[in-house]
């Protein structure tokens, strides 16, 4: 049986649920390389899980190196290497590419994975302009305090899911923000940019390297400045067409065409402004929503491209859908939460997942590590799944002990 390489990180439902039941089904061995080797053989011990691999190896997964010997010591040519993890796509893309598979090419992986490149990039083609700085140390940050246009966004130059993300309206204020992230993190380099204000759109893009393809995107809902944690995200963007039509030729011009592509843009005053280009699947459970809302399997899809195969044709319907997170508002001891469920009503389906469990310790970081829960819904109408989605949430409560 032809092996398909996953790079993985920690574990995450996006690969555990998702595309390593996706290799099996497309009739692959699957060998899970990892650096958390020990979590992801605990995470498998687990009984009734919808696919196992066949192997988890332990490697070095940031290093493509690393990743190609491992690969080398193995009894055959690999049919795929794939990653759905923002911080290996690069070692992915490289290690890809010595074994002369399909894959992303890695200076577009690696100036979107760093935004401060990302920054930059965009900025010698003419495209998207945006004040920034680097800074690792106050000293580094004296240097640019009177640069700095406020309100200005701070945030670690290759950060996730909002962690360390936070508005500066002052110098003070950034200062505090930035010796707080050092004060964990010595020495981190943070991106200072300029702050873009407008609505929060996403556009969910596929590509075989040839052409590039939109499934859609979502209107994002966050929580007030100073911290930008998703709280809502709708299915459709109700923009229009010349719009998506700019960010399409945004990251194409940057250099996406293969594989999953997560797109992250406010609508300001003058247009669509580019905030993240994460060159990967789109998370935090859209993945699975998406393809209840395309209604196909998004993550067979997905491998295919690194299989050689050409974009499918994908029909895109006119479900609606929504997510909704559940954030903590408080630290301390749960002692109390409201167990999954899936409601299937006329034509719409909810799902609630917990995301902690009662005896967890809630440590506030203004970020989607805060989630408690999320709950997902699509169906044929918009407003029969909005009112749904009330009701459900009106039914979920948790409690959490100082």
């Amino acid at each position: 049986m032809r092996e398909l390489i996953i790079n993985a990180h920690v574990p995450t439902d996006s690969v555990n649920e998702g595309f390593i039941p996706a290799a099996k089904s497309l009739g692959f061995a699957v060998i899970l390389l990892t650096d958390c080797a020990q979590a992801h053989r605990e995470h498998f011990a687990k009984q009734g899980l919808k696919a196992y691999p066949d192997e988890i190896v332990a490697c070095d997964v940031f290093n493509p190196l690393a990743v190609i010997d491992a690969i080398t010591s193995r009894q055959q040519q690999p049919a795929a290497i794939f990653s759905n993890s923002d911080h290996l796509q690069s070692s992915t893309a490289l290690a890809a590419e010595y074994f002369e598979l399909p894959g992303k090419d890695w200076q577009t992986t690696y100036r979107a994975k760093n935004k401060a490149e990302m920054r930059k990039h965009l900025a010698a083609m003419g495209i998207d302009t945006l004040w920034h700085a680097v800074v690792c140390d106050a000293k580094d940050l004296k240097t640019i305090q009177y640069e700095a246009p406020f309100p200005c966004i701070v945030k670690p130059r290759e950060g996730v899911a909002s962690q360390n993300v936070s508005m500066a309206r002052n110098h003070e204020e950034l200062y505090a923000h930035c010796a707080a992230i050092w004060a964990e993190h010595a020495g981190q380099a943070l991106l200072i940019e300029e702050y873009i204000d407008g609505p929060l759109y996403t556009l969910e893009t596929l590509g075989d390297g040839q052409d590039l393809m939109v499934l859609g995107g979502f209107q994002v809902k966050l929580t007030p400045p100073p911290y930008f944690v998703e709280l809502d995200a709708v299915w459709g963007t109700g923009l229009p067409s010349q719009v998506e039509a700019q960010v399409l030729e945004t990251i194409r011009q940057f250099g996406v065409g293969f594989g999953a592509c997560h797109t992250e843009f406010v609508m300001s005053e003058s247009g669509p402004r580019l905030i993240e280009i994460n060159y990967r699947n789109i998370g935090d459970y859209r993945e699975f929503l998406l393809c209840d809302v395309l209604q196909i399997p998004l993550f067979e899809k997905v491998l295919q491209l690194y299989l050689g195969e050409p974009l499918p044709n994908i029909q895109v319907s006119n479900n609606a859908a929504w997510i909704r997170y559940f954030t903590a508002s408080e630290a301390g001891k749960l002692n109390h939460v409201t167990e999954g469920f899936t409601l299937s009503e006329e034509a719409l389906k909810l799902t609630f997942l917990p995301l902690r469990k009662v005896g967890d310790t809630i440590r506030l970081t203004n970020s989607n590590k805060d989630y408690l829960g999320v709950l997902r819904g699509f169906g044929a109408c918009a407003q029969q799944l909005e009112n749904a989605m009330d009701r459900a949430s009106q039914s979920l409560n948790w409690e959490i002990a100082a």
